[in-house]
């Protein structure tokens, strides 16, 4: 994987977060407010199923 590929990767990223407070502002206010109600349990755990599925998806395609 070339430097291209990887800032690429990352554009995708902030292409697809932007897209829902872009869309619907007020929804993205009240799903951000429901996420600062977690506990840090709760945040860890989303956080390392996500870290998981985009390992395993960076090695399925690699």
């Amino acid at each position: 994987m070339d430097s291209d590929t990887l800032w690429l990767a990352m554009a995708l990223v902030l292409v697809i977060e932007g897209l829902y407070p872009f869309v619907s502002p007020a929804g993205w206010r009240r799903m951000f407010a429901q996420i600062l109600q977690l506990t840090d349990g709760q945040l860890r755990f989303f956080g390392m199923c996500s870290i998981s599925v985009g390992a395993l998806l960076i090695w399925y395609l690699l």
